[in-house]
């Protein structure tokens, strides 16, 4: 069973797009293990796009993720990784396929509503230990997964 991190940034929680977020993502078929309501420190935000210190766009970045609140959450499920991404739908809006968050409700690049862990090795895990600690993730399972995992 694969676990990534998912966000709702501060936009998606502008516009109330939460619940529909966590709503297509159980449509989907994958399991929520753990989630939480926050407002992003400047240490957070800058451990999470660390890998983007030195850019152009940085700083406008951790500005932005620290604007307003944020929906941190962690999905699971086989190929949980690949299945966000594709039901997030590309990074630019406009070159999202229809159908996805990102088509359906954004325009700009920069308020896209949502974070997914990307497909590198340990990129979802190492998310996941940053923004959550170990007891506030749930083991748990639902009766429907014997229909929806093999």
């Amino acid at each position: 069973m694969e676990r990534t991190f998912v966000m709702v940034k501060p936009d998606g929680v502008q516009r109330g797009l939460v619940g529909e977020v966590i709503s297509r993502l159980e449509r989907r078929g994958l399991r929520l293990v753990a989630a939480k309501f926050m407002w992003v420190s400047e240490e957070l935000a800058a451990a999470h796009y660390a890998a983007h210190e030195g850019k152009s766009f940085y700083d406008g970045l951790i500005q932005y993720i620290t604007s307003g609140p944020v929906m941190a959450m962690v999905w699971e499920g086989p190929n949980a990784i690949a299945a966000v991404r594709q039901t997030m739908g590309a990074t630019h809006p406009t070159k999202a396929d229809p159908g996805t968050i990102r088509h359906d409700f954004a325009l700009e690049i920069g308020r896209n509503l949502t974070h997914a862990s990307d497909t590198e090795p340990g990129s979802a895990e190492k998310e996941i230990q940053l923004w959550f600690k170990p007891e506030e993730l749930v083991d748990w399972s639902r009766e429907i997964d014997r229909w929806l995992f093999e």
